[in-house]
């Protein structure tokens, strides 16, 4: 049964796309993991960086909906990490 909400979006529907996000943000991350070490990407590239910071904040809202407060936090973690490197390497450009 779908339960219809504000804007016309079933739960359902919603809770669809949060999952998509937060397997959008697992793969990001597993993908940054895998160019860097098999050398395709260097650890201070814009999209290395740019990978590690989507996938980590698909998580972030992917375990904050589901209440999952280990992973949220650490993958909050990880994308201000990143988000700190994007911005160094932007100011070393």
């Amino acid at each position: 049964m779908k339960i219809f909400i504000a804007g016309g979006m079933s739960r359902y529907a919603g809770h669809r796309a949060i999952g998509i996000i937060g397997w959008y943000g697992v793969a990001a991350t597993i993908a940054a993991y895998i160019l860097v070490s098999f050398g395709a990407l260097p650890p201070a590239s814009l999209w290395y960086q740019g990978l590690n910071l989507t996938g980590a904040l698909g998580v972030t809202i992917e375990t904050w909906v589901r209440r999952d407060y280990q992973p949220f936090w650490l993958n909050l973690i990880w994308a201000v990490i990143a988000a700190s490197a994007i911005v160094n390497l932007s100011i070393h450009i």
